[in-house]
């Protein structure tokens, strides 16, 4: 399957035409791949064989989706105002969210803590697909750092790249965006079982957050200084 994946994506990228001079979109690279990638899936959803689901979920992210750019979209902030992906000058961690899906209790603390420690390199951002009454209230549980968004699919008439990011990938999932809104990687949220401590949750959230930052910082300071080598992280 890891080669099928491989082959579908240098396949869209040669009839399509692009080479490393043009841009290659996370919508176009998701459109090439995601009707074999969902039919492998579902298979592998079906038969219980979650590993199996997993390897699939990381493949289409490692070799079809990771060096594309998210496409510009627009939802809206609390205040009910347009804003589109492009406002964001610095790098992006853009975690997707819905009021029914509950955090695991060490989550949103976590994301709380990195945004506080973080603001100046990196901008927090979560988009709930909801109501803006309910995001709203949920928002009060977020650091004034995080900036959480909201897009209401019965109202939406945005950039289809909003149902796809949505209705491809599912839900929470985390994109790492550098400040170009390149795609450095796309994961999804961790889960752990119920029952264990706070802290531990809060730990295992923090480290898992954290990762995807160091990540992003990284890839940042390479950009701006591409001579410079691999640079050190705080």
């Amino acid at each position: 399957m890891r080669k099928f994946l491989i082959a579908a994506c240098l396949i869209f990228l040669s009839i399509s035409g692009f080479s490393q001079e043009k841009t290659l979109y996370f919508s176009q690279a998701i459109s090439a791949n995601i009707e074999k990638y969902e039919q492998k899936a579902n298979k592998a959803y079906r038969q219980n064989n979650v590993e199996r689901a997993n390897f699939l979920f990381d493949s289409l992210i490692d070799h079809c989706l990771k060096g594309s750019y998210l496409d510009n979209f627009r939802v809206h902030n609390l205040k009910k105002k347009d804003t589109f992906l492009e406002d964001f000058e610095k790098p992006v961690f853009l975690r997707t969210y819905a009021s029914w899906l509950v955090p695991t209790e060490g989550e949103v603390p976590a994301l709380n803590e990195l945004a506080k420690e973080y603001n100046n390199e990196i901008q927090i951002v979560v988009l709930f697909w909801d109501k803006h009454e309910t995001t709203k209230e949920l928002a009060k549980k977020y650091h004034k750092n995080i900036t959480v968004l909201y897009v209401d699919e019965l109202q939406n008439d945005s950039s289809g790249v909003i149902r796809t990011m949505k209705h491809s990938l599912g839900f929470p999932t985390t994109f790492l965006l550098n400040r170009n809104k390149k795609i450095v990687d796309i994961r999804r949220s961790l889960s752990h079982p119920y029952g264990i401590g706070k802290e531990q949750s809060f730990k295992l959230n923090y480290d898992s957050i954290a990762d995807g930052i160091s990540l992003l910082l990284l890839n940042d300071s390479n950009q701006l200084n591409p001579n410079e080598g691999f640079a050190k992280l705080p």
